[in-house]
């Protein structure tokens, strides 16, 4: 009201900007219902665009101020650009707030603790860096805020599997999934963890779900593929292979599973062609060295031995993880034994051995020293049949 009878003395100019700040802003207060009143009501970007018109209005209101006192033009104009330089200073620190995702959502709940989708938001990130227990202690927060959140079940359940808390994991996703059965991440999630536990079937089920849901979910695929063939049915496992290459080709481990399949089934030549993609996408993939070495080093097929190759990439394996893996010691030492490097083959594999009973792998211990004992008669091992 002020501002309308004001406008004979100051012109339309105010009237127009608080007009056009209202309009503006309107949108955002809360008439309208926007997804991101879930988490807040206020937020500075609000109000961007409802400030152009202040801006223009003091910006114009400066320059007609410094014509009319000319004899204090310049300091107008001081003060004018004192205020800016002083605005630009504020805006470079809080910038800052923004130089990467983490400082964003530590600077979120410095100044608002109990920001429950932050807490979310920050696990994952930390999470995405390896950092699992700092990540599992802010989901945790975020359900004591927020009880219901799926999200942030679900993500702690992931957490909590790759920690290997595994019943715990399990208790989440199904949290997550009986919250949002409709979400496939969850549902594969889930079906991880089942996995872990033994529970083939179980985690097949939900990996349907998941691929039901979205059929074009490569990561169902590709979990559903592994547990069908751990499962023993090598059919459904390339066939549900292939098709997680469709949607995905340049996926290495899925050359890697598909390739292993095919070598169980009998194919070694197509699984030779699967290991060397899966080696072109990434050459450093200790699953795709070591199983292609074991192939090489191992298979009853004499055309497709080749210890010198064998030798190379198990060796290349053992580099990359330092020479505490059983499985690729194993394998180094069946390819130094087919490329007729017996005393190395012996050594190595009493290496794999006393690392197996180390890790209390009492079954693999015992064909460790079932192995060595060919080596010492000048016998390669050859893979049986499965």
């Amino acid at each position: 009201m002020a501002i309308y009878f004001l406008r004979r003395y100051v012109g339309r100019g105010v009237e127009v900007t608080a007009a056009f700040f209202v309009a503006t802003l309107s949108p955002v207060l809360g008439f309208i219902m926007l997804f991101t009143f879930r988490y807040t009501f206020v937020a500075d970007h609000y109000q961007y665009v409802a400030c152009i018109g202040p801006i223009a209005l003091a910006t114009a209101g400066i320059v007609t101020l410094a014509h009319t006192f000319k004899q204090y033009q310049a300091v107008i104009m001081s003060a004018a650009l004192l205020v800016v330089a002083s605005l630009a200073t504020l805006t470079w620190q809080q910038a800052g707030t923004f130089s990467d995702i983490e400082t964003l959502w530590r600077t979120t709940l410095t100044r608002n603790p109990e920001c429950w989708m932050a807490h979310t938001n920050l696990g994952l990130v930390l999470l995405q860096k390896g950092k699992i227990d700092d990540g599992i202690a802010h989901y945790r927060s975020a359900l004591q805020m927020q009880p219901d959140s799926w999200d942030a079940e679900y993500n702690l359940g992931t957490a909590l599997l790759g920690k290997g808390q595994v019943d715990e994991a399990v208790l989440h996703c199904e949290r997550a999934v009986a919250m949002r059965p409709t979400d496939p991440d969850a549902q594969v999630s889930l079906g991880d963890s089942l996995l872990q536990k033994g529970r083939i079937d179980d985690a097949i089920a939900h990996y349907q779900k998941a691929m039901m849901v979205r059929p074009d979910h490569f990561l169902a695929r590709y979990r559903l593929s592994n547990a069908l063939l751990e499962k023993g049915e090598l059919d459904g496992a390339i066939q549900v292979c292939r098709t997680a290459l469709v949607i995905r080709p340049a996926d290495a481990d899925c050359h890697t599973t598909l390739a292993i399949a095919l070598e169980e089934k009998g194919q070694p030549a197509e699984a030779i062609q699967h290991y060397e993609k899966a080696l072109e996408l990434a050459p450093r993939s200790i699953p795709a060295l070591t199983n292609f070495a074991w192939l090489l080093a191992t298979s009853q097929d004499a055309s497709v031995r080749n210890g010198r190759k064998a030798v190379e990439l198990s060796a290349e394996a053992d580099q990359l993880v330092g020479g505490t893996n059983t499985l690729v010691l194993r394998t180094l030492a069946a390819a130094y034994a087919e490329n007729g490097e017996f005393a190395k083959a012996i050594r190595t594999a009493r290496s794999a051995m006393q690392l197996a009973r180390m890790h209390g792998e009492v079954s693999l211990a015992t064909n460790l020293n079932q192995q060595i004992a060919l080596y010492q008669l000048g016998m390669p091992y050859r893979e049986t049949a499965k």
